[in-house]
Parts: structure tokens; sequence; C-alpha cells
């Protein structure tokens, strides 16, 4: 049976050839191959990238579910197993994520006849993209599971510490944009022109006021102006201008309002001063939200395996999309620390091996009590 070594020998290789979101064909070729030479069974699915093996049998059906792809990050740590694809990194741990959940499958499979039930291991792509869960779930790969367990790395944990709580975990994330078209004109000429960089002034100055003059000082959410562009010289005044940004938050219905809040700038804007603006929003992953009793369980599982236990205060403004599961069965994710100086997304993010001594374990624990566990 595979051991730590080897966990440690997949982490660096899946660490060498990162593949971007939707293009992780080596990837998933890499995880079919080490699933195949352990026996385990893929399942026959619509995918392209990524996969879902299972383990076991019955009636019952527990998953846990690893993300798969890197992001466009030229790397910064000098390793003999650094990126060979310039440009592509696995700066969130997606490495990490696959090693330890296939130690997962190694350990489940060892015990296959003694599970009582089925396990569906998830190897989902497109995760930096939003949709990936959303896309295995479409599948109908896991209807009927009674859990779905996922986890993140975290580099500001140390190792052996486990953070949790129950109900909200992540925001919601989405992405908005402004496309504003005015008239362009000689600088020393405006009247002649409808000069878009005025407008610009206004929209950045009435986004930055949602949050603060909209929710109650109860309520958290961040929206936050990414990119601005408009002209490209000194003496003209430009024909458009541009703006992009991000909104995090935490309750559906505060979401709602900020999408309308950024909807109805855009119209008075336009009617305000004349000119054409396109407001466009994208709705990526939805808030993670724990269930109750697997958060205590996963909180049970984790200080039997060693883990030192925290119960977070706050929900994090980063964004998963394992809320493609958890919006749809019971599920709950964990952040376990990987003990990185620099952050997630980070180009010198460097996580400590180490992070992929207890996973399995956890994982591993966890389903079996799950799967013994007739009362849900």
């Amino acid at each position: 049976m595979p051991q730590y070594e080897d966990y440690i020998n997949w982490r660096r290789t899946f660490h060498q050839y990162p593949e971007l979101s939707d293009a992780e064909y080596d990837t998933t070729k890499r995880i079919r191959d080490i699933l195949e030479a352990l026996d385990i069974k893929v399942l026959d699915l619509p995918l392209e990238t990524g996969l879902v093996a299972e383990i076991g049998q019955g009636d019952t059906l527990v998953a846990v579910r690893t993300d798969i792809d890197a992001l466009p990050i030229d790397e910064q740590v000098k390793h003999e197993f650094t990126s060979t694809n310039k440009g592509v990194m696995h700066a969130c741990g997606h490495d990490i994520h696959m090693a330890s959940v296939l130690g997962v499958a190694a350990k489940l499979k060892e015990m296959e006849n003694l599970l009582n039930g089925r396990v569906r291991i998830i190897f989902q792509s497109a995760e930096e993209l939003g949709y990936g869960a959303l896309n295995i779930a479409n599948t109908g790969a896991i209807d009927g599971a009674k859990a779905v367990l996922g986890y993140h790395n975290y580099p500001t944990l140390d190792i052996g510490e486990f953070a949790v709580k129950s109900g909200v975990i992540t925001s919601s994330v989405d992405r908005f944009e402004y496309k504003i078209k005015g008239k362009g004109a000689h600088a020393a000429k405006p009247e002649q022109g409808n000069d878009p960089m005025i407008v610009l002034g206004q929209l950045i100055n009435s986004v930055q006021s949602i949050v603060s003059r909209n929710l109650s000082a109860f309520d958290n959410a961040v929206v936050t102006i990414g990119e601005v562009s408009c002209g490209n010289t000194w003496n003209v005044i430009a024909d458009e201008a541009y703006v992009q940004g991000t909104v995090r938050s935490f309750d559906e219905d505060k979401r709602l309002l900020i999408e309308e809040r950024l909807r109805s700038i855009g119209r008075g804007l336009s009617e305000a001063f004349g000119v054409e603006i396109e407001t466009l929003y994208h709705r990526l992953p939805g808030a993670v939200i724990n269930d109750d009793k697997l958060t205590n369980d996963a909180i049970e599982v984790a200080q039997e395996v060693g883990y030192n236990v925290s119960i977070m205060d706050q929900p994090l403004t980063i964004g998963e999309d394992f809320s493609g599961f958890s919006n749809k069965y019971p599920s709950v994710f964990v952040f376990i620390g990987s003990n990185s100086e620099y952050d997630l997304h980070h180009p010198k993010y460097d996580p400590d091996e180490r992070i992929l001594e207890k996973v399995p374990d956890y994982f591993v624990t966890f389903v079996q009590k799950l799967l013994d566990d007739n009362e849900r």
C-alpha cells in the first residue's frame, strides 16, 4: 500500500506539471493511472477533465472531494520539482489536495471489504473558475450522498492545526464589469465630446459607497474595484472606459441587494451623463455552508486523529466552489494548516509537505464513522 513517501512523490509530480482549469488532461491521466494501479474503479462520466472513483459497496454513499487545477502564476519558488509549465503554478495547493486524497483512496481500498457502504472520490476540475463542483454535481455521480467532505490547506495555520465552523464558512464570490461608452474629442475641446473619465470618477465613488450606505454595520460584505482603464495619452478625451471588480458576501439577500445597487448605479449614471453603460454581473461560487451535525462530527474526528482544533469566529472572504456541493448535499468543509510564509495565490507560496501526514487519516476515519452511523 502507498505510504507517506508516495504521497510526497505524487504531490511533487503534480506540482512539477501543473495545468490550468479545464485543461487538466495530463493531471487527470496521472490520477487515473494511480487509481487503476490500485485497482480502484473509475466511473464512466461525461467529463473531459477530472474524474470520480468508487470504493466499496452498498446503498449508503459518502463523497470526498479534491480539486485538481492550477493558477496562471509564474512560480518564484526554487525546488527540484518547480513548475516546468512557465506561467502556471499550483499556487493554491491543489497538488497537496490531490496527493492527500489519493492517499485516502489507497487506504480505503485496502479496507474495502470492511466498509459499510460506498465512497466516491471526486477529483474535480476548474475550481478556480468557480463551476467545477457544479459540473460534477450535474452528472448525478453523488446524488443521494449522505455527506460530501472537503478541505483546503491554509498557509497561516501551522502543521497540525485544524479550523472549522458550522454554517457559512466562506463567502460567495461574484465579479462585476462596467463598459462605459462616451464620445472622444481633443482634450482642448471637451465640449465636442462626452468624457467617460468624468463618469468613471462618479462611478468609483458610488460603487465604494454601496456597503457603507446600504448595509447595516452588523452585515459583512466586500465590494472592491480591481481594474480601471480609460484613455492612453495626455491630450485626448477617450471614447471608452472600463471598470471591473469583485463582490464578497455571506448572505444571499445581501448578495442580491449589492448586485441590484451595482446595476442601478450603471443605469443612473448612463442617464445622468448621456453615455452608454453596460453593466455585467457574473455570479461565481456561492457561500460554502457547513452542516451543523457534520461539523460536530468533523471536530470529533479531527481531535481523534491528533489535530489541534479551533472553531472559527468568522467566515473567510475567500471563494471556494465547494459551494456547488454544499448547496445541494449535506457537507462539511475544513481548513488544515500548511504553514507557508506566503499565502495562497502568491508566486512564493510554499506549503510544508508534512500536512500530508494526517489528512488521509482524517478522511478515512470520518468516512468510516459516517458509513457505520445508520442514524443519518
